[in-house]
């Protein structure tokens, strides 16, 4: 019998800044587990970000639940909080250190939102495609020996790791109300 890992993981937690960083290694190791580290660095900023904004903003309390879920090609990653209040993304100003947030959230995202939990709560929540997009093939260079101008051959190479470089495409907001 084959047995598959789960591909659901929920962190209940206070939202204080020594237990963020915890929270991120939590996120990047079950990642890793899911062999999904091409999300980790992405993951973890919304993860931090979100946490971030419960620790600033949240009443009465700053109890949160971080649940994060891989159905099919999309990872989701979610905070709980207690407070009804539903976050805004402000424009910051631009030598402003904070209020960037959910902007970021937003831009490094494929999606994201906010939905009403309960009678007092709220969930902030984004998703991640779990599949990089398709990219063209660079095109194929004749091998050259290692005697023909090699300064020339590194710097083809990197510009083929240019060609390689996928997208990204533009991120989608699905905020309630």
């Amino acid at each position: 019998m084959i047995s598959y890992p789960s591909r659901h993981c929920t962190v209940e937690l206070q939202a204080l800044p020594s237990r963020i960083g915890q929270v991120r290694r939590i996120v990047s190791a079950q990642l890793r587990y899911w062999h999904l580290d091409a999300l980790i660095d992405r993951a973890s900023l919304g993860v931090t970000e979100l946490l971030s904004n419960v620790h600033r903003h949240a009443q009465p309390d700053k109890t949160c639940t971080v649940e994060i879920e891989l159905l099919l090609d999309r990872l989701t990653v979610s905070v709980r909080d207690g407070d009804p209040r539903m976050p805004v993304v402000d424009d910051a100003e631009p030598l402003a250190t904070c209020g960037r947030g959910l902007a970021m959230v937003a831009a490094m995202s494929e999606s994201w939102g906010v939905r009403p939990d309960g009678e007092s709560g709220k969930v902030v929540w984004f998703t991640l495609p779990t599949s990089a997009p398709a990219v063209a093939a660079a095109p194929t260079r004749r091998r050259r020996a290692a005697q023909e101008n090699p300064a020339r051959r590194f710097a083809e190479v990197g510009h083929s790791a240019e060609v390689l470089r996928p997208e990204h495409a533009p991120a989608r907001s699905a905020v309630a109300g």
